[in-house]
């Protein structure tokens, strides 16, 4: 165990030759590791949804889209609609957007 100038151990005591806190960072990837398989199973649950309204005949590369759309800010969705719209218009596509 490494020791401070005044002989007293230092706090991160699980120190290599190299200054790495063994302890630290054991704990720092065993937390990455648990939110990496919590990852895993929201994405599962997700698609579980998805599945879901599929069942329900809904189309599921729209709900994408608007959950997309949704989790934007909302004044940057509506510019980017009305540009779009301002294109289609211009490409003789009036009216899509209402």
């Amino acid at each position: 165990m490494a020791a401070t100038s005044d002989g007293k151990p230092r706090p991160n005591s699980g120190s290599d030759a190299h200054g790495v806190a063994a302890d630290q960072l054991k704990s720092f990837v065993e937390r990455i590791q648990r939110l990496t398989e919590e990852k895993k199973t929201i994405a599962e649950d997700i698609k579980s949804v998805y599945g879901e309204c599929k069942a329900m005949g809904y189309d599921t590369k729209i709900v994408k889209k608007a959950v997309a759309i949704l989790e934007r800010d909302e004044k940057e969705v509506e510019e980017e609609f009305q540009i779009l719209d301002h294109y289609l218009t211009a490409l003789g596509r009036s009216g899509v957007f209402g």
